[in-house]
């Protein structure tokens, strides 16, 4: 059966989402308005993800340009896919600018999807978009509109994987067992089905419970002890099992994810401070989400006083692990020293992208807030000697073109579940304090 070829127009949310997403249409054509390459244009400039995506996306197109007209259809990528060119029309029967009463990018592109449709009548027409208004925006005027689904993931309220399992009527004869040898053959367990690995499960007998984990390595269910990490102590099942991923060597790319005050960040922090010697430096980042869409240009003072609001949270963590300690203590003047001569670094985490990171224990906080793109660009930095942990909650996004589907947290969790360098864990309980439980559940 062959299918019906399409022509897809691109927004410029889509190319900021994904450098190479004229790939992504695999037979169909692609229509990329011209509107689209000014926006481009006036990224070019700077070091967020935005700008080198716009830097990319023209090096793509100059290139396989290869000295043809950009206004004739070009080829892709190469045999058994479609074509694309850059569209300059902007002139349809119907004019976005006149119906929403606005001249503006937006609505210059919809007027070039409009062209485009009335041009090809007997062809699909397709506008794809990341902004839902522009999607609402399309359709109203009688356009097709699609969010561009590459690097998004199922329904995660049904299918995002969560990192632990509670089996129910365990035998004593299990739970002894991992008590009095730290471990125990999963077959005796789960039968024939081989366990994800680093997967965590709380096996329970009534009154008698046991915290494990499977290692497949070793190929064994091993105990799970709370252990105290730079003063921290886990609180719950779920904070010890994201303790054992982030302090077990053999793990590199620890995934936590959860509401506000359930632990990520805080618990991530104390196990790499607790495993301070085994790493050169410690670096908590977190990306940079301007507040309420605006540009930290509007800030007053200099470039370290327009961050310090972005990156207070990290410091609020920091200074809740220094006050379990005294200023006498040991362990309150490490940090101190730490801080001082940047072996733990609290830093936007634009400062260091494309840096290779070796002998590091890097802390991405707020990482839902990145694209599946950024996260893979973050991760392929890791040198020798260096461990990853990304934190996040996916039902809290502050970029306008991400979802709990799209954002790069969801995919991370998704892509990699059951690889044996890789743990995740999803946090649920809030321990933060009661009121912000009362929050979290009612509000």
């Amino acid at each position: 059966m062959v299918k019906e070829k399409k022509i897809f127009v691109l927004d410029t949310s889509v190319i900021i989402y994904d450098h190479m997403a004229a790939k992504s249409f695999k037979e169909h054509d692609v229509v990329i308005p011209i509107t689209v390459l000014e926006e481009l244009d006036n990224f070019k400039k700077g070091n967020d993800t935005k700008n080198y995506a716009a830097r990319e996306f023209t090096r793509y197109i100059d290139k396989i340009s290869n000295g043809n007209i950009l206004q004739d259809w070009i080829n892709i990528n190469g045999k058994g896919h479609g074509m694309i060119k850059i569209e300059m029309h902007q002139n349809s029967k119907i004019d976005a600018e006149k119906v929403f009463g606005e001249r503006k990018a937006d609505h210059r592109i919809l007027n070039t999807a409009l062209y485009v449709a009335e041009k090809h009548p007997k062809i699909k027409v397709v506008m794809v978009t990341k902004d839902i208004n522009l999607r609402i925006k399309a359709k109203s005027l009688g356009l097709n509109a699609e969010d561009y689904e590459t690097g998004k993931i199922k329904d995660v309220n049904e299918q995002l994987y969560t990192g632990r399992s509670e089996i129910q009527k365990v035998s004593t004869e299990v739970i002894n067992e991992i008590y009095e040898k730290g471990f125990c053959d999963p077959s005796a367990l789960l039968k024939k089905q081989k366990p994800t690995s680093n997967h965590f499960y709380v096996l329970k007998n009534g009154t008698k419970s046991v915290l494990a984990s499977y290692s497949p390595g070793k190929d064994l269910l091993e105990r799970v002890k709370k252990v105290t990490a730079f003063g921290v102590n886990p609180r719950n099942a779920e904070q010890a099992f994201a303790l054992d991923a982030i302090m077990n060597p053999d793990i590199k790319l620890v995934s936590i994810q959860g509401v506000a005050g359930t632990g990520k960040t805080l618990l991530s922090l104390a196990g790499a401070l607790e495993q301070r010697r085994t790493f050169h430096q410690i670096y908590l980042a977190r990306p940079i989400v301007p507040l309420s869409n605006k540009d930290i240009g509007y800030l007053p003072g200099d470039i370290k006083s327009k961050l310090n609001p972005y990156m207070e949270p990290l410091w609020d963590n920091l200074k809740f692990i220094k006050n379990q300690f005294t200023e006498k203590d040991k362990e309150y003047k490490q940090i101190t020293e730490m801080v001082e001569n940047e072996k733990l670094v609290v830093c936007p985490l634009a400062y260091i992208r494309g840096r290779s990171l070796s002998d590091v224990f890097f802390i991405v906080d707020e990482a839902q807030n990145l694209t599946p793109h950024e996260v893979k660009t973050i991760i392929s930095r890791a040198g020798e000697n260096t461990k990853m942990i990304f934190t996040g909650d996916i039902h809290q996004i502050d970029t306008p073109y991400l979802d709990t589907q799209s954002n790069g947290l969801s995919y991370l969790i998704d892509k990699l579940k059951n690889q044996n360098l890789y743990a995740h864990i999803t946090l649920e309980k809030g321990e933060r304090s009661e009121l912000a439980n009362l929050a979290n559940e009612f509000l």
